[in-house]
């Protein structure tokens, strides 16, 4: 508090009218409808450049900045703002009453209500700009308005983000924003400007100070990290009961689980995300229709459906169940296409925690609503893997470019020994070389007409994967392939599923004992292909 100052000169206005608006914004959405309303409510509109110019177009009272400066705007607009007329009607403090009286003296009227929103840099930077074109892109009025009015929100509300108009519009046609609006506005709004900084100096980062000494993929890897995200619900425990959790969103807005809407069932926990994120990641591998089923971040079914069946994913489905029906009881479910009524039906006959699609028939939402305990998840946004995958350690994180379709083409991939696939055979490899992309490692997937029907995983060698995933499959080994996702050390483990059954066989290669896998292999007379590309999953 300064001195000499009484303290009910600091006591907080609730309700402010507003009377006179500042309107500066690059992103045009929504701007004539929120002038419309300013106007009808008789609120003086100031603006700049092309936002007055829109505004007055539209027929709307607009006064321009420089007619209240009294100073051009120049050097190619970067300066039109920047000016004590406009800070000045900005920053006042009206509860004090020499603020008031100083304003008085300096001819200057304050702003109630700032409307701002940035350049577009990062969109720019996006597009491919460099250099030049991409620093002219670097706002810097805008964002010395809205840091003084987020600052001032005792007495201005500070609007960055056109979602907020009509919120804010009602507010003034109710009698004027309130403290807490005004207060909620300023948090958003210095979380713009700091997201804006932080792009920019991650653009510098790798623009200017060593991004281009970055050899091979590492190019694609940004020197300077930073990363942006929201709490967006406070989830009532974390992997176990004692674990305090919470969901936060990434204010990039990317499609995926974090932003999915929750159409019935308990709240979502925090083995449940994990689980659905693992899910999707299965499920949306495959182009066809396809359905994963997760138990512990692990797929316990993964197939693809008849194309020719009359309901795809209902077969996905009814396949992918059949991988192991016991660890499916309790699981998490990921669709890629919309669950249809058929689908709905077969999953309402099993315990299910979570089902996630991105949509859902109106007779198939019936049918899975009866289910109280089953949460139905809408992928409204869709899904799109992350191009970046983030993982923390003690000190700091990781950092790797997310597992890409590499080698998933089997015209790329070597036959070392017999005969070539056949093309149902292929198809089963191909299947299987994806799906082993979204098992935990050390991990083995055996398939058969498009599905999983032997999943081994996580375990510490891969001659207990390659058990765990015959014992699974039962005698549904027997004329199976088989995907490693990464090669065989010795021969024991192709061993085991050579004598289950198994005819074929997809795996990186790449041992110093390939000699002895590939005997192995042309003595049984199977058929094993190399990719020359793992896939550890950990």
């Amino acid at each position: 508090m300064a001195s000499g100052r009484s303290a009910n000169e600091y006591s907080h206005r609730d309700t402010v009218v507003v009377r006179r608006a500042l309107i500066s914004v690059s992103d045009k959405t929504g701007l004539l409808e929120l002038a419309g309303a300013l106007a009808a409510l008789g609120v003086q509109m100031v603006s700049t450049g092309s936002t007055a110019a829109q505004i007055a177009q539209a027929g709307f009272p607009v006064t321009e900045v420089s007619s209240v400066t009294q100073f051009p705007e120049s050097l190619d607009g970067r300066v039109k703002t920047l000016h004590p007329k406009i800070h000045g009607g900005i920053l006042a403090d009206l509860r004090l009453q020499d603020h008031r009286s100083e304003l008085a003296e300096l001819g200057i009227e304050p702003f109630e209500l700032v409307v701002v929103n940035l350049y577009p840099f990062v969109a720019t930077v996006a597009a491919g700009a460099r250099g030049d074109a991409a620093v002219e892109q670097i706002d810097i009025g805008g964002p010395a308005m809205v840091r003084a009015a987020a600052k001032n929100h005792a007495n201005v509300a500070i609007v960055v983000n056109p979602a907020h108009y009509d919120r804010v519009v009602q507010a003034l046609q109710a009698g004027g924003t309130s403290l807490e609006m005004r207060r909620e506005l300023a948090q958003a709004a210095f979380t713009h400007t700091a997201q804006y900084d932080s792009a920019v100096a991650s653009w510098m980062a790798n623009e200017f100070s060593g991004g281009e000494q970055l050899e091979g993929r590492a190019q694609n890897l940004p020197v300077d990290l930073e990363l942006h995200f929201k709490m967006a619900n406070v989830l009532r425990y974390g992997e176990n009961s004692h674990q305090a959790a919470a969901l936060y969103r990434s204010t990039a807005a990317v499609p995926g689980v974090a932003q999915a809407k929750l159409l019935s069932g308990k709240e979502m926990s925090y083995n449940n995300y994990v689980d659905v994120d693992a899910a999707l990641r299965a499920a949306f591998d495959f182009n066809d229709p396809a359905v994963a089923i997760i138990k512990h971040a692990n797929p316990c079914g993964v197939a693809v459906g008849n194309q020719v069946s009359s309901d795809a994913i209902a077969d996905a489905y009814n396949k992918a169940h059949l991988t192991d029906p016991v660890s499916a009881f309790g699981g998490v479910i990921a669709a890629n296409r919309k669950v249809t009524k058929a689908m709905a039906a077969a999953v309402a006959n099993v315990f299910t925690e979570v089902i996630a699609a991105p949509g859902f028939d109106i007779e198939a939402l019936a049918i899975l609503s009866q289910k109280k305990n089953l949460r139905i998840l809408e992928l409204s946004g869709g899904y799109q893997r992350p191009a970046q995958e983030i993982r923390q350690v003690s000190g700091g994180l990781l950092v790797q470019e997310s597992d890409g379709f590499e080698n998933l083409n089997p015209k790329s991939w070597q036959l070392v020994t017999g005969a070539p696939a056949s093309a149902t055979q292929l198809a089963d490899l191909e299947f299987a070389w994806r799906a082993v992309r979204a098992v935990k490692s050390n991990a083995i997937l055996l398939a058969k007409d498009l599905a999983a029907v032997g999943i081994g995983m996580g375990q510490v060698n891969r001659l207990d994967s390659c058990h765990l995933a015959v014992n699974r499959a039962g005698e549904r080994v027997a004329g199976s392939v088989a995907a490693s996702d990464a090669f065989f050390p010795f021969a024991d483990g192709l061993k085991v599923l050579i004598d289950a059954g198994v005819n074929a066989v997809v795996q990186p290669g790449g041992s110093v004992r390939d000699e002895e896998v590939i005997a192995a292999a042309s003595e049984a007379g199977i058929t094993m292909y190399f990719t020359a590309e793992r896939h550890f999953y950990h």
